[in-house]
């Protein structure tokens, strides 16, 4: 019964008027309740039950120092998800990072992945972010292919941390920043506990997730298994996923810790392929493929020791390793390629298959040491940082014409049969001088030395190409402030360099559309950021500017070549400078402490241009200065409304994302494949609410794409396949909460 009403909500323009005639409704009720006033006089005496309504404040800032960290300075949000109205099990990002200004969501693989970037990068897998796992390091390798392919389920999640990269010098050399997911841990004050987290929805989804913690004697543990199956809104979609995790943490006393921590995510995604833009006005539901397949298995042990030697000193120690395999088996063509039956050997063609497998290693160790002076007082942290990786990259292997999921070879030659090996240590090092109570300098600088060595063969290419090596010497400096003006307001601001070295996917095509330049350079630049921030009774802003210088930008073209096919051309497009604002504001209104209203609003404005370089196009070079950056829209903002009664919240947002540009070119008219050519603007209206019965159970629900938007978010030119991948349609979501 309730599947046939989440079928009625995908088939009916009828629920937005229903769901808005509730919504006011109810509005109104409740807050008619919350103003009336009881006039009967009871003089018997009763128990009495006080009942107050809770804040639920779901973004908050760092602390200036945490650990071993140093954020004094640094443009850096917290997002809490016990506090969200947000489909926490399908990962909607614009729901989930809702409150953080500016970060660009491309949509894609029916909540396997979350794919963000800010201030104009590359969204893919959220590779231009050190991504991490209470602080362990989840990029797949960050000197081959830093896509994140773990895929950590939300429901495991206690919150976020987002750094924006001008504190990169203590984690990474990444123009985005870090993203840290911190994992809820088990209830403390027993030594079991247990929460069961079960959401059924449209296109058939069915979840389940399981937990258990607690502590026994010096002992904390936690340990979840989650699986998740789902349809999708288009033809010949289809997800499974599973994953798992396990931590220990060992604590003698308050000044010691050492915790082992094992983390599996495992999913299977049948692609619907790419559509043209004649496809996708036609229907964006249907399918142009029914034989592609995307698995990743990803393994993360880790081991983390901290010890606070005394209240000035302490040490912090990671061990970790990511283990695991990427597979695809594809029929790799653009969208206006059809996938049909060979008239000669009456059977589908053969499929390629690629597998990527993962062996990275890291070793961190951070100090930090407080002290004070006679001028000021300070902290300083330094460290080192070991990274071990090889990666084995198989590619365009001939795999079968059958339409299941098999990465078998009907041939066992590769055509590519490669190994990219990288040593790196970096040192870094960072001071903060507390010139007075309310004003902070931050110096820091990191250091990276390695190398990348790839070996192995590529049957189209010359025999003095491989094996090849890629020196990593480069020194990066940066410089934060601090400046507290009243009680809970501050100005802050800084500028960091930043470096991303050429990769194994700038070498290497990943597919045989795909061409790269041999003179590749890496990219360099810096982050630059000026903001002010706070927070008073009902009102809590954070507003900044920010420029993005990144010289060598990778990038890629969508060309054709004299026959007349489309190809894929890797380069460094040019030099390129991102500016903007970025607002948040947030103003909490209270009504005799019954009725909470909550109203949001987190925007941006960017202009993303290149300032200088050139592209060969055809038989002519052309300029490219001025020109707008890919996928880098002018305007983000996302918009809330949350209404809070006692134990229900409820939130309708609104998030628009400005139309963008495919290539550098800043080609309007889509090409016959629709891999280049404009991406529209969009609005999404979406409807979540929660619902707290007791401290055991909880209700949560989503009206996703309230209105049934048709749009899609970008036209990828590689993975997974050129063209227009649409986004869903209206869905919904239905969740139960139990934690006992």
């Amino acid at each position: 019964m309730l599947i046939s009403a989440f079928k009625f909500i995908n088939s009916t323009d009828e629920m937005q008027k229903i769901l808005g005639f509730v919504f006011i409704f109810l509005l109104h009720v409740l807050c008619i309740k919350a103003e009336n006033k009881d006039t009967v006089k009871i003089k018997v005496h009763l128990p009495v039950t006080v009942e107050a309504n809770v804040s639920r404040n779901s973004i908050s800032r760092l602390d200036p120092i945490v650990g071993t960290y140093v954020f004094s300075g640094k443009k850096n949000e917290v997002l809490n998800l016990s506090h969200l109205d947000a489909n926490i099990t399908e990962k909607t990002a614009r729901q989930i990072f809702a409150k953080i200004p500016g970060l660009f969501v491309y949509d894609m693989e029916g909540g396997n992945q979350i794919n963000i970037s800010s201030r104009g990068l590359d969204p893919h897998r959220s590779w231009e972010f050190n991504m991490r796992k209470d602080g362990v390091i989840i990029n797949s390798d960050l000197y081959a292919y830093p896509a994140s392919h773990y895929s950590i389920p939300m429901e495991s999640v206690k919150r976020i941390e987002l750094v924006r990269g001008t504190g990169s010098l203590q984690y990474g050399a990444q123009f985005g920043g870090m993203l840290n997911y911190v994992s809820k841990q088990g209830d403390t004050s027993k030594p079991i506990s247990f929460e069961n987290y079960s959401t059924i929805g449209s296109f058939n989804l069915i979840s389940s997730y399981y937990a258990i913690g607690g502590k026994v004697n010096k002992i904390k543990y936690y340990a979840y298994v989650s699986k998740r199956s789902r349809g999708g809104y288009r033809d010949n979609e289809h997800s499974n996923y599973d994953a798992e995790g396990v931590n220990l943490t060992y604590e003698p006393n308050s000044k010691f810790s050492l915790r082992l921590d094992y983390a599996r995510s495992s999913y299977l995604y049948q692609l619907p392929g790419p559509l043209t833009d004649a496809q996708f006005d036609a229907d964006p539901r249907q399918a142009t493929r029914a034989r592609n397949y995307f698995s990743p298995t990803i393994h993360i042990p880790s081991i983390t020791l901290k010890w606070d030697i005394n209240k000035n000193s302490k040490i912090h120690f990671v061990s970790s390793a990511l283990l695991g395999i990427r597979n695809s088996v594809l029929f790799d063509k653009p969208a206006n390629i059809k996938d049909t039956i060979n008239a000669i050997t009456k059977q589908y063609n053969n499929r390629q298959v690629d597998i990527d497998r993962f062996n990275s290693y890291t070793q961190e160790l951070r100090f930090l040491q407080q002290y004070n002076l006679k001028q000021f007082s300070g902290a300083i942290v330094a460290g080192v940082q070991v990274l071990t990786n090889n990666l084995h990259r198989t590619q365009l292997g001939k795999g079968t014409t059958g339409s299941d999921y098999d990465v078998s070879l009907v041939d066992p030659n590769w055509g590519r049969d490669i190994y990219f090996k990288t040593n790196n240590l970096a040192f870094f090092a960072e001071n903060s001088f507390k010139f007075s109570r309310n004003f902070t300098i931050n110096l820091g600088a990191r250091l990276e030395l390695g190398e990348s060595k790839m070996s192995g063969k590529i049957v189209y290419y010359p025999d003095n190409k491989i094996p090849l090596t890629i020196a990593h010497k480069f020194p990066l400096f940066g410089a934060s402030f601090n400046y507290k003006a009243i009680e809970q307001t501050e100005f802050y601001g800084g500028v960091s360099q930043a470096y991303r070295p050429t990769i194994f996917k700038d070498l290497v095509p990943a597919s045989v559309y795909e061409k790269v330049n041999p003179n590749l350079k890496d990219a360099f630049g810096y982050n630059a950021e000026l903001g002010f921030r706070g927070k008073s009774k009902f009102l809590n802003w954070d507003i900044s500017g920010f420029m993005l210088q990144e010289n060598n930008r990778f990038g890629t073209l969508g060309m054709m070549d004299s026959a007349l096919n489309f190809y894929a051309y890797r380069t460094n497009i040019g030099n390129s400078l991102t500016k903007g604002i970025e607002v948040f504001v947030q103003v909490n209104y209270e009504l005799k402490n019954k009725c909470q209203f909550l109203l949001y609003t987190s925007t941006s404005v960017m202009d993303g241009r290149y300032v200088s370089g050139s592209i060969k196009s055809g038989n002519e070079n052309k300029e490219i200065a001025g020109n707008k950056i890919e996928s880098v829209p002018t305007l983000i903002t996302r918009n809330g409304f949350t209404f809070q009664y006692l134990k229900l919240s409820t939130t309708l947002q609104y998030s628009y994302t400005g139309k963008t540009f495919s290539d550098a070119l800043n080609t309007s008219i889509a090409n016959a494949s629709g891999a280049v050519g404009l991406t529209p603007a969009f609005g999404i209206l979406d409807f979540n609410f929660t619902y707290k019965l007791s401290k055991n159970l909880e209700f949560k629900g989503s009206l996703n794409n309230v209105l049934s938007k048709q749009y899609f978010t970008k036209r990828p030119l590689f993975y997974p396949g050129p063209g227009i991948w649409s986004s869903d349609g209206r869905s919904a979501t239905f969740s139960v909460v139990f934690r006992v």
